[in-house]
């Protein structure tokens, strides 16, 4: 790093040594600013100004680097405050640019743009006074500024309106194109000419611009003519094919007759960039005689022609190939086989190394549309030695464009192919590494080509020069440092794994390919020789090389001695991975590759965990059963026992993103679930909402059909209570004995009890009611019988034929009772058999409704719930409202006739108990008027009363 060292002479008598006198200059104080005071207070500015205010001042009294900072910020003021930038600090920067630095210029330039581009003005005046600069500053005498000024121009047209271009830029565009304007300007004029005709209409061009260009092509200057050459394409796609072919056309070709070269040049270029717009005429009359005329003077041209020349000539051969003779075809492939070797030194051409080169490298460029024209059954007669000749020429550029066209020229070639063997092979055995680079570009195409189109290629002997040319040419690159270059290399060697068969890559490819995976330091080159290696053996048929490649893979990576061929091994698993199968991958790698686990080096075991989430995506159960334990077991080890923290946190990290993924994975799951449970409950509230309505429905019809029945029942059950009133009537007043006191406090409680009595309901209540009133009257006549018995009676004497008459009389009222009974009874089967009958008509409706609900569902499941099930079901809503009102009417009339029966009924017990307070009366009469009678015939009455009584009641 030091080329010496420095010694120091002795101190002197007289002080320290010159060595140290020299350094003294450190010693000097420094300057702690850049600035002086007087500078800083005048660069300094009032802080109460606005920007616009700070901008005017900065223009008239700052300095030049505080005006172009200014100039520069000068789109954002226009933002901020369009109105007052332009009426204050625009006139100020005219000013500024009278006689301003190139730098100042410049920055002008720049923001004059990015405002007319930004669409930041709004008004016509302000672009007005911004174009009205640039036209100003077009013919600035430096030409690096006007350039500038010009480029600002053209870039502005495209986002200028036609109005504006119209008024501001065409007028001062007829002014400056004049003779008398300097070249400058007329130059500007040009392309300001083939920018704007873009803008405009085929009639504008043709009235107002193609006069000016016309003008222009006659310039005295050739500079100009060439400009306006070069401008003629934008012109005539303005104008289109018919006027191209009658108004530009001629002059074209007039300045391709020019006596400057560099005229005659662009005419050239211009027409050949025209051709597409001619007619068969056109290229048959004017084209092919301007490149024939063109061919014939070789040793006359020019060498920027023979450039261009060189350049176009495959376009031009395709173009004219169908209005070419034979013999002009000729002329055109000499021309173009003399362009191959134009600069050579077997030609003796003086003409530059440089132009020459370029000449040569444009021919390789044209070398696939050359032989289109010629055909490639002529190609090893007409073209062969000029190919040859440019893949072996001296120039390394030359080589490396005939490197890039050699894919597409084998293919052009066919079963042909063979013929540019040798080609193939030399541009392999290149020394210049950027033929290679250019050849391996599309190697895999040009391999692809060459190995599958030739006959017997493995008993031929062209195929190990190939196989070895290409060892050679990896080995080179590979001693080189252009890694890039290596690995592309590679890349495209894995192509060879299609083409070959997998015992000859196994014998000459595979050593190589792995010497590079273990030898190698750059980690690129080595993942693409593990891809590359992995290629291999994935097409390799033989089973036995197989196992042979994946074993030298485990033991001298997965068990290797350096840590370095552990962590390509797991480099290997990455690539693997992505080449063969689970099944085949889960054999042969994830195992050896677990056993790193165990690894004394940090590193590898850091590397396994990052690849442990990859090896379990690859595992399925229950097949991988036990490689999912070994797995699991790993990572339990290194949680337990891993002592370096880096390991530590990327195997957490790895085990709380597996959580956080089961996690995610358990809470979709939950939605999914809960999803389908939504849609089934939607589902069942829809068919429920169905089987609503019909049973609403079915309801409604059953509810009318048992308010008749129920009021049918109760009419026939009030008539037989009616009877039965009379008949209890008739043994009432037929009754002899009774005692007025029990038989009020009876008549009370009984009244207590129908009222309880009807305050029940339900169906059935008027057979209740009749039962109760039956047995009421029986306890009524029971408690009348006790009440005489432990009294005294007195009777008369002639009462004791009415008491057989009575005794008479309720025999057959018990016997007319006990009828009625049997006749309610039938009746309350009858009715029993109506209402079972009913029910199997319920039912019968029900398993036929329950029938059209099943083909109801089935038709939603199938119609996805159509809009005509809606209207039904809107429909069939309306009919369950209505039924359910009918149904409430029925429930209200139903409830009405209950209370009409209880009513009718507590009148009837009203007039019981009158007609017992009546009976109650004349008993007492009786007492009064009646005597003593014989005790045998009472007892004999009253036991003759209470044995009737007791057979009515059972």
């Amino acid at each position: 790093m030091f080329p010496g060292r420095m010694t120091l002479s002795p101190p002197g008598p007289s002080g320290p040594p010159e060595e140290l006198q020299e350094l003294g200059f450190m010693e000097r104080p420094i300057r702690r600013s850049l600035k002086t005071a007087e500078e800083i207070d005048q660069l300094t500015v009032n802080e109460d100004l606005n920007d616009v205010e700070r901008a005017v001042y900065l223009l008239s009294m700052g300095q030049e680097v505080q005006r172009t900072s200014v100039i520069s910020n000068l789109p954002s003021l226009v933002r901020q405050n369009p109105a007052e930038t332009f009426r204050r600090v625009v006139p100020k920067v005219r000013e500024v640019l009278n006689g301003a630095t190139t730098e100042i210029q410049l920055a002008a330039a720049t923001s004059f743009l990015t405002i007319l581009q930004d669409d930041i003005i709004l008004i016509h005046t302000h672009t007005y006074s911004i174009l009205k600069t640039v036209l100003i500053h077009l013919n600035h005498r430096d030409p690096v500024v006007s350039s500038a000024w010009l480029e600002t121009l053209l870039s502005a047209i495209n986002s200028l309106p036609k109005e504006t271009i119209k008024q501001e830029v065409l007028n001062p565009l007829l002014y400056q194109s004049q003779v008398s304007q300097s070249p400058q300007a007329r130059l500007a004029s040009c392309r300001i000419l083939g920018k704007v005709a873009s803008k405009f209409d085929s009639h504008i061009v043709k009235k107002e611009l193609l006069p000016l260009a016309q003008s222009l092509c006659r310039d005295v200057e050739p500079e100009v003519q060439v400009c306006m050459c070069r401008q003629f394409e934008s012109i005539a796609q303005a104008i289109g094919v018919d006027d191209t072919r009658t108004e530009l056309l001629p002059e074209l070709v007039e300045l391709a007759g020019d006596e400057e070269n560099s005229v005659r040049l662009a005419a050239f270029d211009s027409i050949i960039s025209l051709m597409e717009m001619m007619d068969s005429d056109d290229r048959l009359h004017v084209l092919v005689p301007m490149v024939t005329s063109v061919c014939d003077a070789s040793s006359q041209m020019d060498e920027a022609i023979t450039v261009s020349l060189s350049f176009r000539f495959g376009m031009l051969c395709s173009g004219l190939a169908g209005f070419l003779s034979d013999e002009q075809k000729h002329l055109m492939l000499q021309k173009f086989q003399v362009l191959c070797v134009t600069g050579l030194p077997t030609e003796g051409n003086q003409m530059d190394s440089s132009e020459s080169a370029l000449i040569r490298s444009n021919c390789c460029y044209n070398l696939p549309a050359m032989m289109v024209f010629v055909d490639s059954a002529h190609f090893q007669l007409d073209l062969y030695p000029s190919f040859s000749s440019l893949c072996r020429d001296p120039e390394v550029s030359v080589r490396q464009n005939a490197a890039a066209t050699f894919h597409q020229v084998v293919k052009l070639l066919g079963s042909d192919v063979h013929l540019v063997h040798t080609e193939l092979l030399s541009l392999l055995q290149d020394n210049a590494l950027e033929v290679l680079d250019a050849l391996m570009n599309q190697l895999d195409e040009t391999l692809e080509v060459v190995l599958s189109r030739g006959d017997n290629l493995t008993l031929d002997n062209k195929l190990p020069e190939l196989l070895s040319a290409l060892l050679v040419a990896e080995q080179k690159v590979g001693r080189s440092l252009r890694w890039r270059l290596h690995e592309k290399v590679l890349q495209r060697y894995s192509s060879l794994a299609r083409l070959l068969p997998g015992e000859l890559l196994h014998k000459s490819f595979s050593p190589r390919i792995f010497m590079i995976l273990t030898t190698n330091k750059v980690l690129p080159v080595q993942k693409e020789a593990a891809r590359t290696f992995c290629t291999f053996l994935r097409y390799n048929r033989r089973q036995e090389q197989r196992q042979e490649m994946i074993e030298q893979l485990i033991q001298d990576l997965a068990q290797g001695r350096s840590y370095w061929n552990r962590l390509r091994f797991l480099d290997v698993c990455e690539v693997a991975r992505e080449i063969f199968s689970r099944k085949y991958f889960n054999k042969h790698f994830v195992i050896p590759a677990l056993e790193l686990v165990h690894d004394p080096v940090a590193n590898v075991r850091y590397k396994l965990c990052r690849l442990l989430p990859q090896m379990r995506s690859s595992l399925h159960l229950p097949a991988d059963k036990l490689l999912l334990q070994k797995l699991d077991f790993c990572v339990q080890k290194l949680l337990c026992r891993e002592k370096d923290k880096d390991v530590v946190a990327i195997i957490r990290k790895q085990f709380h993103k597996r959580h956080e993924w089961d996690f995610l994975d358990q809470k979709k799951e939950k939605e999914e679930m809960l999803l389908l449970e939504m849609e089934q409950v939607e589902h069942h509230q829809s068919d429920g909402k169905l089987n609503h309505t019909d049973r609403k429905r079915r309801d409604g019809k059953t509810s009318l059909s048992s308010t008749k029945s129920m009021s049918m029942s109760s009419s026939t059950a009030a008539s037989s209570s009616s009877k039965e009133m009379r008949k209890v009537k008739l043994s009432r007043s037929r009754s002899l004995s009774s005692q007025p006191t029990t038989s009020k406090s009876m008549n009370s409680d009984r009244l207590l009890k129908v009222k309880d009595l009807g305050s029940s309901s339900g169906p059935g209540r008027s057979t209740v009611l009749s039962t109760k009133d039956d047995s009421m009257r029986t306890t009524h006549f029971t408690m009348t019988t006790q009440s005489t018995s432990c009294m005294p009676v007195l009777i008369r004497s002639n009462t004791t034929s009415l008491l057989d008459q009575a005794s008479a009389m309720d025999q057959r009222d018990l016997r007319t009772n006990m009828l009625d009974q049997k006749d309610h009874r039938t009746s309350t089967l009858d009715q029993r058999d109506h209402r079972t009958s009913t029910l199997d008509q319920r039912n019968h409706r029900t398993s036929s409704l329950d029938q059209r609900e099943h083909r109801t569902s089935t038709l939603e499941q199938r119609d996805h719930r159509t809009s005509s099930l809606d209207q039904r079901d809107h429909r069939t809503s309306g009919l369950d409202q209505i039924d359910h009102r009918t149904s409430t009417l029925d429930q209200r009339v139903l409830r009405t006739s209950t209370l009409d029966q209880r009513v009718l009924r507590t009148s009837t017990l009203d007039q019981r108990v009158l007609r017992t307070s009546t009976l109650g009366q004349r008993s007492k009469t009786v007492d009064h008027g009646c005597g003593m009678k014989d005790s045998q015939a009472r007892k004999l009455s009253i036991n003759r009363k209470s044995s009737s009584f007791q057979s009515g009641q059972d």
